[in-house]
């Protein structure tokens, strides 16, 4: 199996695809990065999204709750990742208050 190479200037990408719209990737990241679309073709109505990739930290948590693999982050020796910021804290809670769902959805 070779390694996933990640897009050019990409923190974090989907693979919607293989991504059954758990929300657990969303449950776990601390930067609001990613969030749940509506979706109407999805069996769930969902499909993961990602509405802040500068804010990325890097943290793998996403990748790591991922039961399907649709989500990846890339090396940290081929992005720098931001920092964790109070702005991206608070959209985090916003989009976990919002049951996970893009904010203004």
């Amino acid at each position: 199996m070779s390694l996933m190479k990640a897009p050019e200037n990409t923190p974090v990408w989907t693979n919607e695809a293989n991504c059954k719209a758990c929300d657990l990737c969303v449950s776990v990241c601390p930067a609001g990065v990613l969030a749940m679309r509506y979706e109407p073709h999805s069996v769930l109505g969902a499909m993961i999204t990602v509405i802040a990739p500068d804010d990325c930290i890097g943290c793998n948590e996403c990748e790591l709750a991922c039961p399907d693999f649709a989500i990846y982050v890339a090396d940290k020796k081929e992005y720098k990742f931001a920092k964790l910021s109070d702005q991206a804290k608070e959209r985090a809670q916003k989009i976990a208050e919002n049951n996970y769902m893009m904010l203004g959805a």
